[in-house]
This record gives structure tokens, sequence and C-alpha cells, in this order.
């Protein structure tokens, strides 16, 4: 058998749903509200009913002494239980509703009390003060107990002081009358204590709702597990608030955007200028998987709303992904061009074969004499006039596909460039790309022509690609520089509208441009010019006469 599992101990202190703590923290803070408010208004009223009390007692003191008659019978009758003086003074108590009304005169002898015997005796507090003319208001205790008192000096008709008279009300009755008020006021307070148990409640419910009634220690966790995934992933993200300003970005973002945390609080306008990659993240382009490209980066975008207003894009970087799609396709257009070339090469194979076959001996040196001609001619013919070896070669191979393709490359005779480029690599990358959408454009069509010319002028380059395609209508002329921009059906391995995109960046970079225009005989022709691309000052000027343009044939180009 399982043993018997241990008893769980009782554990006291807060719970830890945050809204169970929030509940009783406004609660405790209520009722400490409310007993501190009930606190602060019963010190005040007592002292109130206090000064009430020793007030009444001195008006009745004064209303008593202001009595003529019992001033002269001070001065003319003895101190007894049935004089004069004792009956009007217990005349007054009883219809004033006093504890007692003493007539004393200036040695303090008592002419009235509640009590016939304490008659012709001296008072128990001292009288000094009213008997030498100051009115007095105390609270003090004597031989009727405590009670609220008020004491006049008593004046004979000509002004002298002969007596005083004091007067008390019993403590009792203003003690009841505190106590008869607390009952109102704790109802008052326990009614105001309802109502904020309740405004609590509400609050501590929204709380709940809005936590998902989460624990403290659950929301510490999670910030703390959000921290560090936001910082350890490598995908940049970017939040938003509801006015569509920055408000949280990761150190990828950081990197991918070229920006810092600076720029929490601004709006992606003002973050990061106008541009596609600003109208992503601003939501003002809509779609999944969205092409955007930041400096020399390509970036795949994706902005989800989320429930307060604001949003959460995500940032990948397809920059390396981009150049191995396109490494890919140079190394299809190769395996389509080698392919080509093995099939013609076995064609020509056979046909020395048979020139051998049938002895015609003279032909077949003949014929093998014209085919390394051809290819010699075709290398000869770039290399002259294009003096950068990767240029040159790049353009030799994509000769071989424009002529699989059954396109004529044609290369300018005013093309001329030195060997002195400083960014070889960025303008082939350039040249490939027109060169690659111009045989896409004429592709499949009739009498399809590609020409490239490349000259100098100065130090700067310029290159025009144009193609016989259907052209590009003028309303696309800046569109189709904008990044996720094409027309044409996207491949397996990568997106489309980027080629075109860098081009213009590669150009702007370096203090060009890159522009579309119509060519002279229908279809489409791109310039990009290019400042600064050649070093040194001895350059050869560009050529202003053209002549009759020289193409390289398929044959040649084979």
């Amino acid at each position: 058998m399982s043993p018997t599992p241990p008893a769980r101990r009782l554990r006291l202190g807060l719970p830890r749903r945050v809204f169970s703590q929030v509940l009783l923290m406004q609660l405790a803070i209520a009722a400490g509200v409310a007993v501190l408010a009930t606190g602060l208004f019963l010190a005040p009223l007592s002292q109130q009913l206090d000064d009430q009390a020793m007030r009444r007692a001195l008006s009745i003191a004064q209303t008593t002494a202001a009595q003529p008659q019992i001033a002269e019978e001070v001065q003319d009758t003895p101190p007894t239980a049935a004089g004069p003086v004792q009956k009007e003074a217990e005349r007054i108590r009883l219809a004033t509703d006093a504890e007692y009304i003493v007539v004393m005169d200036l040695r303090g002898i008592r002419w009235s009390h509640t009590e016939p015997r304490e008659i012709g005796r001296k008072v128990s507090t001292d009288p000094r003060q009213a008997i030498a003319g100051h009115e007095v208001m105390e609270i003090d205790s004597g031989t009727l107990g405590r009670s609220a008192r008020g004491k006049v000096p008593l004046r004979d008709s000509e002004g002298d002081i002969v007596g005083a008279v004091s007067v008390g009300i019993a403590y009792d009755s203003v003690r009841a009358r505190l106590i008869h008020a607390i009952p109102g006021l704790f109802a008052y307070a326990g009614g105001a204590l309802a109502v904020g148990a309740l405004a609590a409640w509400l609050i501590s419910r929204r709380v709940q709702r809005q936590t998902r009634d989460l624990a403290f220690s659950d929301i510490s966790g999670l910030l703390a597990e959000r921290e560090a995934m936001l910082h350890g992933i490598r995908e940049g993200v970017v939040a938003l608030d509801r006015t569509g300003r920055i408000r949280l970005l990761n150190d990828e973002a950081q990197r991918l955007l070229g920006i810092g945390n600076e720029v929490v609080g601004r709006s992606p306008d003002d973050a990061l200028g106008a541009g596609r990659t600003a109208d992503v993240l601003a939501g003002r382009v809509t779609g999944t998987d969205l092409l955007t490209v930041r400096g020399q980066r390509v970036l795949v975008a994706n902005r989800m709303p989320t429930d307060d207003g604001g949003a959460v894009a995500t940032l990948r970087d397809r920059t390396e992904l981009e150049q191995l799609g396109r490494e890919l396709d140079s190394t299809r257009g190769l395996i389509d061009a080698l392919r080509a070339q093995d099939h013609e090469h076995a064609n020509r194979m056979h046909t020395l074969l048979g020139l051998l076959e049938l002895e015609m001996f003279d032909d077949a040196v003949e014929f093998v004499g014209e085919v390394v001609g051809d290819h010699r001619a075709t290398a000869e013919q770039v290399t002259e006039k294009i003096q950068d070896p990767l240029l040159a070669a790049l353009l030799v191979g994509k000769a071989t596909v424009a002529a699989e393709r059954g396109v004529a490359l044609w290369v300018s005779d005013l093309t001329r460039l030195p060997d002195r480029l400083v960014d070889p690599r960025g303008l082939v990358t350039v040249v490939g790309n027109l060169v690659d959408n111009a045989l896409d454009a004429v592709a499949g069509t009739a009498h399809a022509r590609v020409e490239v010319e490349l000259r100098t002028e100065g130090r700067t380059a310029v290159l025009r690609v144009r193609d016989t395609g259907p052209g590009i209508p003028v309303e696309h002329h800046e569109l189709i520089f904008t990044e996720g921009w094409s027309t044409k059906k996207p491949p397996a391995h990568r997106e489309r509208g980027i080629g075109l995109s860098l081009v213009r960046r590669f150009a702007e970079r370096q203090g060009g441009s890159a522009s579309v225009g119509e060519a002279a005989g229908g279809g489409a022709e791109f310039t990009v010019v290019l400042p600064e691309a050649l070093a040194g000052s001895d350059l050869e000027p560009a050529l202003t006469a053209p002549s009759a343009p020289r193409t390289v044939p398929q044959e040649e180009s084979r």
C-alpha cells in the first residue's frame, strides 16, 4: 500500500490572485477611511456638545443673577432651606432642567442647592473668579458629580458684587446626546463602507478580467519571460499603441531597422522616415509576409492587431535568403545554358562524325574551325568593350541563356567600360537584375531582343537596358521600384518584387538614380546613373556618335 500522504498545513497570508489581493486591499482602505472619518467626526462633536452645555449653564446663571430680588434677599435673609433664595433658585432650575443652581455670598456660603442639607455650607469648588467679577465656563466635579458649569457674579442694584451664581448641567446628559448620535453616525459610515465595498468589488472584477485571474507572481514571471523572449529571439518585434506610436522594440528590431530606443513614443514615419517600411508598421499596407527593404536589408514583415487597439509587427531578415535565391536562379540559368550547349555539342559531334564517315575531311576541318572561331569571337567582342572581368563574364553567360530562350542579346557599340570600377559586384547585381527582367519580358515573343549599353561619362557610369517586350505603363513607372510589387508569379524559393527595388536603392546609395521609360522601338528602357562609379581621372571619354548596333548572334552567344 502506498504511504498515507502528509496532511496539508494551513497557510495563512494574502491570497495569490490579483483579484483577491486588490479586493482585500480596497476593503481595508475603505474600512480604514470609514473608521478615520467617524473618529474625526466624533472628536469635534464631543467638544461641541461640551461647549453647548457650558454655554447653556452660563446662560442660566446669567438669567438667575439678573433677578434683583435674589441679590437683596442674599443681603437681607439668612441661608435656609425654606428661604426665598432657595425657592426662586429651585423654580428656575425646574424650569430650565438644570442639574443645580447654587447662589452663594462673598464667603462662598450656599444660599441655594438641590440638596437642602448643603445650604449654609461652603461650596466645594473655588468661587474666587466669579466673586472677582469674571464669568466662568468649565467642566468640573462637585458634590453632585461631574457637570458642565457656568459661574457669574451676583450684583445688587448699585452694581456691587454681593455673591455669585453657579449653574450646573449634568454631564451624563451631554454624554447621552453624544451616545445617541453615534448610531446614526455609524449607520452613515456603514452605508459609505458598503458603497466602497461594492465599488471595490466592481473594480476588482475588472482587474480580474484584465489580468485573466493571474497571481502577482505569475504576472512577474510573465514579464520576466517576455523580456527574455523579446531580447533572445532572432526576429525583430515592434509594438505600437492605439495611437500608432512605437512603445516597444527588441534588440533584433533595432539592428534590422537601424534605430535605437530613442524612437519609443514616436510614430513609424518619424522614426523611420517615409517609405514602405513605415507604411507596413503603421498598417497602411496590409497582408501577410510583406516584403520591404530597409537600408541594405530585405525584410519580411507581419502585423497583428492587439485587443487594446495597438499592434505588434514582426520582422525577419531575408537578405541572405534573397541572395541565395538569386544565386539559385543564376545557377539554374547556367545549368540550362550548359544543357543547351550539351545538346548543341552533341549535334555538332554528330555532324562531325557524319562528315568523317563520308570522308569529307576538308569540310570537317572547316566546320571545327568555324565552331571554335565563333566562341572566341563572342568572348572577344564582349571583353574588348567591357574590360571588367566580372561584368564581361556575366554578359557572356547571359548571352548563352538568352540564346537558349530564343532571345537576341545585343551589346551596343556605344558600350565602353574600363577595368576601374569601384564596386564591380554591385554593378554586376544591377546589370544581372535588369537583364533577367528584360529576358523574362521578351521571352516567347516574335523578334525578341535585349540591348545592353554600358558607357562612362567622366567618372560616372551610365547603364541602359532596352527590350522589345510589351513595355511598362506610365502609371507604373514608379510603382515597379516599390518593394514587393511585381506582375510575375513568384518562384517557390523566394518572393518577387525585390530586384528593381534593390537596383534603385543601390543607385541612390551611390548618389545616382534609376528610372524607366519607353524604348525607341517599343518596349521598356531602364536607365541607371552611378556617379563616382570609376576610380582614377584618366578615363576614356564617352562616345557620342552612335553607329549601327552590333549584335551578338545566337550562334555566337552559344
